[in-house]
This record gives C-alpha cells, sequence and structure tokens, in this order.
C-alpha cells in the first residue's frame, strides 16, 4: 500500500518519535530521527528517508528501539528501513553536505599537495563518462577530510578536558535552550539557514560550552567534515604571525587553511574590536566561506549592534553580516537554573570520584543545602561549579564527622567564591558605567532627550542607582538634572517591569549591574 497511505505513514511516525523520546536517547539522535521523511508504508514495514549519510549511519545504529517503538504505535509487529536519498534535499541545502568542496576544488587540492589521485572520487569513478558527477562513497569522504585534516595546521587535537564539553553535559534552562536547540542544528547540519550562528551572553554563561560541543559533535560523529575551534586572541595572532613572516606566501597559505574549513567557529569575537587589519582579514575570510557554503559559528559578550559602537567598533558591514543569520543570547541563570546546575554539577563530582577513587569528593550533600548553595551562588557558571566542588569536599568532610553540610560553612564559601568589594558604589560609578554600556556622554544621560536609546539608558541608570548606592530618591533625581521624585520612581517601575518581561533586557541590566559590583 504505496503513499496516498503518506499521510498514515506520516502520522504512524509521529506518534513513534512521541514514544521515543521517553526512552532517553541523546537529543542529537531524537533531532536526526525528527529529520527523516516517511516514504512508504507496505507489507508492516516503514521505509523513511533522509538525505544525509551521518543520519542513516545514526539510525541505523537505534534500529531496534525505533522498531519497538514502532510496533507500540502501529499495534502489530513493523519493520523499519531507511534508505539514503541524496536527491533534491541536498541540492538545497549544499552546507548539509558532509564536505562543501566542490569537485574543481577537491582536484585543485590534490594537485597543489603533491597527491596525484581525487580527493573523492576513486579510481572506478574515473573511467565514467567526463560529465558524470558519481556521488563519492563515505570512505572516500573520510579519506579526502583526512588528508585535509593533515595538511591544515589549524586542526588542533581535542584534548581530554574539552573533550568532555558535549551537548549531553550541558545543562539546559529557558535561559539557554534556544541557543541548545540552534548550536545542535549546526552541529548535525540539519538548519542551513543558521548560518552564521551568533551566540552572545556575558562571560561565564556556557557559550564556550556549545561552541566545544558543536566540535566534539562534528569530530565524533562526521569526521568527513573539518572542524575548527579558534577563541578571537588565537585568530588574531594567526593574522599577525602571517603579516611578519619572512614569506609572503604566508598571508596566502593562512587564507587558504582557512578557506578549506567546513565549520569554523570563533569565541569571543569583541576581543577583535579596534584590530584593523584582523577585522579586514576576518570579514575576507567570513564573506569566502558563506560563500562556498561552509557554516560559522560565533561568540560574544554582546550582540552585533553592540559591537558596532564606539569609535573602535566594527564598521556597519560586519555587523550586519553577522546579523544576517541567527543569532541568540545566553542570560543570566535564575535560581531555577541555578538549582538544576548545582544538583548536576555535585553529583558528576561525586560519580567521578566513585569512579577513579577520590576519597574526598564522595559525600551527598544534602537537598536543603543545594537549595540554600542556589540561593547564595552568583551567575557565573564556571564559578558556580568550583562552588560546588568546594561544597562537595566540606560535605563529604562533614559525612565522615558524622554530621551534614551547614549553612554556615556555605555561607562561608560562597563569600569567597563571590567576595564583597567593600566599597561603597556612587551615583557617578553608576552613571560612567552605563554610558560606557550604551556609548552615549554623560548630557545625554542626565539630559532630556528622549529618543529610545537614551530613554533605556537613562531609566537603567535611575534604577540601578536606587538599586546600589544609599541614596534618597530626592538625591538620584538631583544627579540626573534635578528630575522630580515622581519621575526617578516612573523610570524605576519602567525597569522593573521590564526584566520581569523581557529576559534580554534582564540580561543587559544584570551585565552592567556586575560591571559595576565586580560580582562575577
Amino acid at each position: 500500500m504505496d503513499l496516498p497511505l503518506e499521510s498514515d505513514a506520516e502520522a504512524l511516525w509521529q506518534d513513534t518519535l512521541d514514544l521515543l523520546t521517553s526512552r532517553n536517547l541523546p537529543e542529537a539522535t531524537l533531532a536526526m530521527l525528527r529529520n527523516c521523511t516517511p516514504a512508504s508504508m507496505e507489507n508492516a514495514t516503514l521505509r523513511l528517508e533522509t538525505p544525509m549519510r551521518l543520519v542513516l549511519k545514526t539510525v541505523s545504529k537505534n534500529v531496534p528501539v525505533i522498531e519497538e517503538c514502532l510496533s507500540q504505535a502501529a499495534f502489530e509487529p513493523m519493520r523499519l528501513e531507511v534508505d539514503f536519498v541524496p536527491g533534491a534535499g541536498a541540492a538545497q541545502a549544499p552546507s548539509r553536505a558532509p564536505s562543501s568542496m566542490s569537485r574543481e576544488e577537491v582536484d585543485s587540492w590534490a594537485a597543489e599537495t603533491g597527491d596525484g589521485r581525487p580527493s573523492w572520487d576513486g579510481p572506478a569513478a574515473r573511467k565514467m563518462a567526463e560529465d558524470t558527477w558519481a556521488e563519492p562513497s563515505a570512505e572516500d569522504l573520510l579519506e579526502a577530510a583526512a588528508r585535509r585534516r593533515r595538511n591544515n595546521p589549524l586542526v588542533e587535537d581535542i584534548s581530554q578536558a574539552t573533550s568532555k564539553l558535549t551537548f549531553e553535559r550541558f545543562v539546559r534552562g529557558e535561559e539557554n535552550d534556544i541557543a541548545y536547540q540552534a548550536a545542535l542544528q549546526v552541529a548535525n547540519g540539519m538548519n542551513s539557514t543558521y548560518n552564521p550562528l551568533f551566540i552572545y551572553g556575558k562571560s561565564g554563561l556556557g557559550k564556550t560550552h556549545l561552541l566545544r560541543a558543536i566540535q566534539n559533535y562534528v569530530a565524533r560523529n562526521d569526521p568527513s567534515r573539518l572542524c575548527v575551534y579558534r577563541d578571537a586572541s588565537s585568530f588574531i595572532t594567526d593574522y599577525t604571525e602571517a603579516m611578519r613572516h619572512s614569506e609572503r606566501s604566508a598571508a596566502s597559505v593562512l587564507r587558504q587553511n582557512y578557506a578549506d574549513i567546513d565549520v569554523l567557529i570563533i569565541d569571543d569575537i569583541q576581543k577583535m574590536t579596534g584590530k584593523v587589519g584582523t577585522v579586514g582579514f576576518f570579514f575576507d575570510t567570513f564573506n569566502e566561506l558563506i560563500a562556498n557554503g561552509k557554516q560559522i559559528v560565533l561568540a560574544a559578550d554582546r550582540t552585533p549592534a553592540q559591537l558596532g559602537m564606539g569609535k573602535d567598533g566594527f564598521d556597519e558591514r560586519i555587523t550586519s553580516r553577522l546579523s544576517a543569520g541567527f543569532t541568540t543570547p545566553i542570560q543570566v541563570p535564575s535560581y531555577e537554573l541555578k538549582l538544576r546546575l548545582i544538583e548536576t554539577f555535585c553529583e558528576r563530582m561525586r560519580e567521578d570520584a566513585l569512579r577513579e577513587n577520590v576519597a574526598g569528593l564522595t559525600g551527598t550533600v544534602p537537598a536543603e543545602a543545594v537549595s540554600y548553595m542556589a540561593e547564595r551562588a552568583g551567575t557565573n557558571i564556571r564559578v558556580i561549579e568550583g562552588f560546588c566542588q568546594r561544597c562537595l569536599f566540606a560535605a563529604t568532610a562533614a559525612e565522615r564527622r558524622g554530621d551534614d553540610l551547614t549553612r554556615e560553612e556555605i555561607e562561608s564559601i560562597a563569600r569567597e567564591c563571590w567576595p564583597s568589594t567593600g566599597r561603597t558604589v556612587s551615583i557617578e560609578d553608576v552613571q560612567r558605567a552605563v554610558e560606557k554600556f550604551y556609548d552615549i556622554d554623560h548630557s545625554s544621560l542626565v539630559g532630556n532627550k528622549r529618543h529610545k536609546g537614551l530613554m533605556e539608558a537613562r531609566h537603567v541608570a535611575i534604577w540601578l542607582s536606587r538599586e546600589l548606592c544609599d541614596r534618597t530618591l530626592a538625591d538620584i533625581g538631583k544627579h540626573f538634572g534635578g528630575r522630580s521624585h515622581a519621575t526617578v520612581m516612573h523610570s524605576i517601575s519602567v525597569v522593573d517591569e521590564a526584566k520581569r518581561e523581557d529576559k534580554t533586557f534582564y540580561d543587559r541590566l544584570m551585565q552592567i549591574r556586575e560591571s559595576i559590583t565586580g560580582n562575577v
């Protein structure tokens, strides 16, 4: 029974996917399953099609559990067949292909590197008609990628510590889930519209974890794609050293090495601001990779628009290109996410200690202690992880004494992790921080101009002055052009409402607050 029963096949597949979500399959695997298309249902067999070899490989590994859920959904024994169909799907999304080098690029590359044989197509394919392009086998792709990897010094081995930064170990919450989903789709090649993928947020919220998770995913699941992670400092060094090299060809070689990458990841790109030569090289590299269907992933501590602010900011042609793909924030963790992070970190540390026979971290942190830890924790997830390790060590020591970890011990550790600066914050401190963040001058902040950007900055500065400074509302009003008590109260209420309704605004507000207090 071929399709007209396509709707039945689709319905059965959707029911099967619903059942599979409860089977603890990795999210990446579920995402691949959702990308498969039901093609037919005949003789108790559901046939799926996919244009991606990686999906075919992953689905084939999970056939037993899929068939179990498929049979459960159909109320009868069912079999699953998965076919690789390059066809239109692959043609519409060139960046989904395992490598985006064209046949001409492959032949050119092989000639330049002194390898006499073509990179993808084997000898049998060469015997075909000259106008026929044979689909390369998986072995050909892997062999080509291995040669490219050996010849590209930008491709580095993944360290043991970095290899742990995977999607499976990323702790998700409402504050970071969109960024997580976008990174996963980029990693498995299922969404070519997220190019570039731009993730922004303050330091210590998990941006680097997601970037490294993409790198680890590609290296583990699709080694035919060359994926390179660089932070902005390394990118700047690459360019600077190439320009200083005695050989004039060094810059050209560097450009070719970057152009040969399939997935380029650059972290902390805000560090490039003011580096005119590096920015120009980055812009040229960016354009070449995008034009050739390669994937770019970027991270920064601010939005593309904010990267363009100030005299040293990126110019509009670059910020517009950065904004052309998919831009998503990672926001500061709420109490609920901090609770989940602390539970996860403590449990992982305890499991690692038991497995590796590390006696000092094998205790258990009571639930009430975990709750108090979440109350006292700051927003930097890296610092929270260190905080958890110290609390787990204290809990293990307490267990040996026959006691529980106390609130006083947690409080003492928290004060060491997030020390108070001890200085009084002045209204002038607040104003300088807000003026720097929004790139405005003092007279504009305290004056009467009312366009949207200035109004937000003024409201934020007044709210932070009330929050951080031991001053009356009347004193605050005097520092903002002699504004009245009612005007100051209005600004405070505007910010209070906005931070409840707009998570992106709340993230900006906390970023400015912590730049003043130093509580990172």
